[in-house]
């Protein structure tokens, strides 16, 4: 046996043997494995280069090589196959994983998905005069505010593609708004965009050495809605705290049929669980069952809308989000304390729960930082937040 024939048979046993086999295994291995381990999929989600690099070393043992031309192509054709059916299932759960976040969210954020020529998307007349060549930030946030940071991304990144949800480790994603405050405290994401932290998001960023500095830059309502078959069309704050409190429970007494009031909550660290907390000042907000807590802003108004008793259900969210993005017909929105929640009511101040959103940091030594908040902060950033459907802070 010639030197150059063992070699080739050393460089072909460490590609097959001790690259394309363990991988393709894993591959499929992890393809299987994915609903009941997600984020060990990610590990794997990527392996697309081995389809070429198995069809050219089949090509190359069939025609160079002289001995044992069918155990190669039995072992390649069964790595192709393992390859592809990893592929198939990998693609597969991150279908099924989209599908479950549009439905819990309410809307499809590939609507509003930068640099696709999307016309949902907000965009100024000129090119801003801010531009992002470099050292990119990493942004998430949440659902409701998708829409204009995707906005301001379009308008200062380098042209690219930025998957919504998170795929592929997108620079502009939105995990929503717990998932989002724990990478930023965390250090995986430069830049947030949400309502202000929950107590216990406070506590993690101390725990961790981590303060939250938020900069607002626009301004939002937080709404309460009910089936539209209910006569009540007005609480107040009062009332409110009181059937989020548990001391009203009946619809008669404030205004409506004789019947138990079903007071929808968010799970705790969701943004407009947060501002419901908020809302309750002093108040203790009650212990829900666990069938009024529902895990996305879609679902809760999907919630109030469809649920079995229709005219009992209570739901809240932010405006934009369900009278704009959503504006499901099968809901009615209820004025506070005489004042219907409306971006004029907002600006007037008359709206009594109103608030500002923010861009939100915790440390990083991102160099963008500062002169991408002052460009939002300016006279271009600012009509992107208002022609997003937001009210500008300024």
């Amino acid at each position: 046996m010639t030197n150059h024939t063992k070699l080739t048979k050393i460089i072909v046993f460490i590609v097959l043997f001790i690259i394309l086999i363990p991988v393709a295994f894993m591959s499929f291995f992890m393809s299987t494995m994915t609903i009941r381990y997600p984020y060990l999929n990610l590990f794997f989600q990527n392996v697309s280069w081995i389809l070429p690099v198995l069809l050219l070393f089949t090509v190359f043992s069939l025609f160079f090589l002289k001995w044992k031309r069918r155990i190669i192509l039995g072992i390649s054709g069964g790595l192709l196959t393992l390859t592809i059916v990893s592929g198939i299932g990998i693609y597969a759960y991150e279908d099924h994983l989209n599908a479950i976040s549009i439905e819990e969210r309410g809307i499809n954020l590939y609507d509003f998905q930068p640099f696709t020529g999307s016309e949902a998307l907000a965009r100024l007349d000129e090119d801003a005069s801010f531009k992002m060549n470099s050292n990119p930030l990493v942004l998430d946030g949440a659902t409701a505010l998708y829409p204009v940071y995707s906005a301001f991304s379009e308008a200062v990144y380098e042209e690219g593609t930025y998957h919504p949800y998170g795929a592929n480790d997108s620079l502009v994603s939105s995990t929503q708004t717990g998932e989002a405050y724990r990478s930023l405290i965390d250090g995986e994401v430069d830049m947030i965009f949400a309502a202000g932290p929950s107590q216990a998001q406070e506590n993690h960023a101390k725990r961790n050495g981590v303060e939250l500095t938020m900069t607002p830059i626009g301004k939002e309502a937080f709404v309460f809605f009910v089936n539209h078959e209910n006569p009540v069309d007005d609480l107040s704050i009062e009332e409110i705290r009181a059937i989020y409190s548990g001391e009203i429970t009946n619809w008669k007494d404030v205004g409506g049929n004789d019947e138990a009031i079903k007071a929808f909550q968010r799970p705790e660290g969701s943004g407009s669980q947060t501002a419901l907390q908020n809302m309750m000042g002093d108040t203790e907000l009650s212990e829900p069952p666990s069938e009024l807590v529902v895990g996305g802003m879609g679902g809760i108004i999907s919630s109030t809308a469809n649920y079995k008793n229709h005219e009992n259900a209570l739901g809240f969210s932010f405006r934009y989000y369900s009278m704009e993005l959503v504006n499901n017909e099968a809901i009615k929105h209820l004025s506070l304390e005489g004042v219907a929640p409306s971006k004029d009511s907002i600006l007037e101040g008359t709206y009594p729960v109103a608030d500002s959103f923010y861009a939100i940091t915790a440390g990083s030594d991102n160099t963008n930082i500062d002169p991408f908040i002052e460009w939002m902060l300016s006279s271009e950033g600012q009509k992107l937040v208002e022609a997003s459907g937001y009210v500008p802070i300024n």
